[in-house]
């Protein structure tokens, strides 16, 4: 039997609330701490702190990097200033999707690359796969702590940790690399994955436990709490920030999910670019939308939609939403049935309940989404 890994902070969750742990493809990671409603809460409101070291870091430079990750990804990296990060996809020749990514540029010649946990290996495989023998390729994940301090709050409880002026300066997708941490080089990007404003800060493993306590203790007075899985979850749910492997995949091009604006069609050619292109000519054959409930049940990921008796596609992710208390979903469907308002069924333990395609996201108009939304306008022809 095969040991789960574990963070470097996950000796630190027993001193929080009462930490329920899961399986998380290999890793032991708390799902919730004192309730995933209260976390949830805390952090549309207030502030939550997440453990996420169990992302994947990569290191790329040398000679014709930045060209390289042109054509890896479908974003505009020659637009990127050091400083500045940039989410964006990695993509197969047929369009689908390898994995969705943040891009770092940390100095010229210099990147790092935040990839899904699930998919380091395979995302090292692939750049591995179609990178020059002049650019050096590094995987620091193991050697890489990550905690995200998100919400409303985040800005002050992180000035009470951190003594650094340029952090009320910080805008969202730009990071600074900084010492105040015991002297330790780290980075602090303003950044995350709730619909918040928010931080993310990489620091060395061995400096992750002091961070984590000074934040818990520095957050007190705010109502800070520490956040798990499951309020992660419905956090980037309500704000429709896709989930690899439900709202993304081989199978799923950024242009069904809705993410055509991080697909800039007009620079040189990209990986899977000729696929993508032919896409958005012949239209896009299924679209992601919003699902409300209109019978009482919750849909949950891949069950079946239907309109009549054909089916249409299948609910990405779907719950309760702890923000607006309505049964929401995320759905990939037919496009001719993906206006707002077409009503459809959704399959629950064998029985079609009635739901109706609704705008997403659901939750809206935090900086945080804003800030995404402009950054994608930016740059070189977005779709």
């Amino acid at each position: 039997m095969t040991s789960l890994k574990r963070t470097p902070l996950y000796p630190l969750y027993a001193e929080t609330g009462e930490p329920r742990c899961i399986d998380f493809g290999g890793w032991e990671l708390p799902v919730q701490f004192s309730g995933i409603q209260k976390e949830h809460e805390a952090v549309r409101e207030r502030a939550g702190l997440f453990d996420v070291s169990h992302m994947g870091e990569f290191m790329l430079s040398g000679e014709g990097v930045r060209e390289f990750l042109s054509r890896l990804t479908t974003g505009d990296i020659d637009s990127l200033e050091v400083g500045q990060a940039l989410y964006t996809f990695m993509c197969y020749e047929n369009g689908g999707v390898v994995d969705d990514l943040l891009v770092y540029k940390i100095r010229e010649g210099h990147y790092m690359l935040v990839v899904n946990a699930g998919n380091i290996e395979k995302d090292a495989a692939w750049i591995l796969s179609h990178k020059p023998e002049s650019v050096d390729f590094r995987d620091v994940s193991e050697g890489t702590a990550l905690i995200a301090l998100q919400g409303p709050a985040a800005l002050e409880i992180l000035k009470k940790v951190c003594n650094e002026p340029a952090l009320d300066e910080l805008k969202p997708f730009h990071f600074i690399e900084t010492d105040v941490f015991e002297g330790t080089m780290a980075y602090i990007s303003r950044t995350g994955y709730t619909g918040e404003d928010g931080f993310e800060i990489y620091a060395a493993p061995e400096f992750a436990s002091r961070i984590w306590r000074d934040l818990v203790a520095a957050g007190e007075g705010f109502g800070l709490l520490p956040c798990g899985l499951g309020a992660r979850d419905t956090l980037r749910f309500e704000a429709k920030l896709p989930l690899y492997g439900q709202e993304l995949s081989a199978d799923i091009t950024p242009l069904e999910a809705g993410l055509g604006y991080f697909v800039k069609l007009g620079k040189d050619d990209f990986i899977g670019r000729e696929a993508l292109a032919a896409q958005k000519e012949a239209g896009v054959p299924r679209k992601l939308v919003g699902l409300e409930m209109i019978d009482r049940g919750i849909a949950r990921s891949h069950y079946p939609v239907f309109a009549g008796e054909r089916q249409i596609g299948e609910v990405t992710t779907g719950t309760q939403s702890p923000t607006l208390k309505r049964n929401l979903a995320l759905a990939l469907i037919e496009a001719e049935f993906a206006p707002v308002g077409t009503q459809v069924e959704v399959e629950i333990r064998g029985k079609k309940l009635k739901a109706e395609v609704v705008k997403a996201p659901f939750y809206k108009n935090t900086p945080a989404h804003k800030a995404l939304i402009q950054q994608s306008e930016k740059g070189v022809n977005t779709l």
